[in-house]
C-alpha cells in the first residue's frame, strides 16, 4: 500500500505543470491533485477539509502561510472509520460534527515549515529516558500539543525504529513534500486530539472509581454559573490550576467560603489563566529570578516560581506528575493547595 502511495504521489507531482510544481503549488493544491490522480491518495483528507470550517481550506490555500501538515493516508482514515463505526465516523464528517472535525484537522497542522531534518535534529538533541526513547512536544494549530518521538541507537537516532507523531508513524518514504506555503509529511494514522472540555474532564474524574476533584466540582456548582460556562466553553483557551480534594480539605472555613457565592467565584476564577500554557512553556514565562506574574480570570495576578525544588503558583506546588491534562479548550495542571487572591 505504501509503495503504491509513493508511486501515486510521484506521478501526481510529475503531472503538475511547471507553474504548479511542489514549490509553486500550495498544500491545498497538492492534496487536491493527489486525490484526483489515477492512483488516488488523500481523498478522505480532501473530503474532510471540504466538510470542515472554510477557514481551514483557506489556510492550506494561503500562499503566504508557512505550515507543516501531517497528512493521513486514505488507509489511515479507513482504519479510523472501522474503529469508530461508520455512523460515528460519518457523523464527524457531517455538518453537526464540524466542530470536532475542525479540532481533528487542526491537530494535524503546525505553524511554520518543519522539515524532516528539523525533526531529526530535535530528537537527536533531546534527552533520552531510561529506555533510550527521545521526544519533544509540538503545539498544533488546534491549541493542543503532541509528542514527536523516536529512539536512540548506537550511532544516534535509530530511523529504522521509526518516528512517531502522537500515536501515528511518519511514513519515512513520504516526507518533505514541499509546497509554496509549507511542507507535508505523510502519517499512517489519524491522530485525534482530546475532544472533552475542562468541565467534562472534571466531572468524569470526580465520578471515577478513585475520584478526584469532587470538592472542586462541588465548588464550581455552587459558584456563579459563569465559572461553569467558562470551563465548558469549547471555544475558550484556558489553563486551570486544579486543587486536589486534600487541598480543599485543608482550607479553614471551607463551608463558609462555599456559602459565599461572590468570594467562592473569585477564588475559583483565581485558579484560571485565560490562555493555554503547557508545562514545557512555563520556563519561557519567568524572568532571571525564576518568577513571573500572570493575570488570572478574576483580575488578580498570581506568581509562578520555577526553582530546583519544582514549580509553584503562589504557595501551591504544581504536581509534576499531573501536569498537561489536555482538554479541547485548554489544559489542567494539578496543584496541592488552594490559592487565594490577596484582595
Amino acid at each position: 500500500m505504501l509503495r503504491i502511495a509513493v508511486i501515486a504521489l510521484a506521478m501526481v507531482m510529475a503531472a503538475l505543470p511547471a507553474s504548479a510544481d511542489g514549490h509553486d503549488s500550495t498544500i491545498a493544491d497538492i492534496v487536491v491533485a493527489a486525490a484526483q490522480a489515477e492512483e488516488a491518495e488523500f481523498t478522505t483528507l480532501l473530503a474532510a477539509v471540504r466538510a470542515a470550517d472554510p477557514g481551514i481550506l483557506e489556510a492550506l490555500s494561503n500562499p503566504d502561510a508557512e505550515l507543516t501538515v501531517f497528512a493521513p493516508t486514505d488507509a489511515a482514515f479507513a482504519a479510523l472509520a472501522e474503529a469508530l463505526g461508520a455512523e460515528a465516523f460519518n457523523g464527524i464528517l457531517s455538518e453537526e460534527g464540524t466542530p470536532r472535525l475542525n479540532e481533528i484537522l487542526l491537530y494535524h497542522v503546525v505553524s511554520g515549515a518543519v522539515g524532516s531534518a528539523d525533526v531529526v535534529a530535535g530528537l537527536s538533541a533531546a534527552e533520552a529516558d531510561d529506555m533510550g526513547h527521545v521526544s519533544f512536544p509540538v503545539v498544533t494549530m488546534s491549541g493542543q500539543a503532541f509528542d514527536v518521538a523516536g529512539a536512540l541507537g548506537d550511532d544516534g537516532l535509530d530511523l529504522a525504529a521509526g518516528i512517531t507523531v502522537a500515536e501515528a508513524n511518519l511514513v519515512l518514504e513520504m516526507l518533505d513534500i514541499e509546497a509554496s506555503n509549507g511542507v507535508i509529511h505523510v502519517i499512517d494514522a489519524v491522530i485525534v486530539p482530546e475532544l472533552r472540555t475542562i468541565a467534562d474532564i472534571v466531572v468524569e474524574l470526580a465520578s471515577a472509581e478513585e475520584p478526584e476533584f469532587t470538592t472542586l466540582l462541588t465548588a464550581v456548582g455552587a459558584a456563579d454559573p459563569a465559572v461553569l460556562e467558562l470551563l465548558a466553553d469549547p471555544g475558550a483557551e484556558l489553563t486551570v490550576f486544579a486543587p486536589v480534594d486534600a487541598a480543599f480539605a485543608a482550607v479553614e472555613g471551607l463551608e463558609e467560603i462555599v456559602a459565599d457565592t461572590g468570594l467562592l467565584t473569585a477564588i475559583l476564577q483565581y485558579h484560571v489563566f485565560p490562555g493555554t500554557v503547557y508545562s514545557f512553556q512555563i520556563g519561557g514565562l519567568v524572568d532571571d529570578m525564576g518568577q513571573a506574574s500572570i493575570g488570572m480570570a478574576n483580575g488578580s495576578e498570581a506568581t509562578v516560581t520555577v526553582s530546583d525544588m519544582g514549580v509553584m503558583i503562589d504557595s501551591a506546588n504544581i504536581i509534576l506528575e499531573l501536569v498537561d491534562i489536555e482538554a479541547s479548550n485548554g489544559v489542567i495542571h494539578v496543584i496541592d493547595a488552594v490559592i487565594v487572591p490577596m484582595s
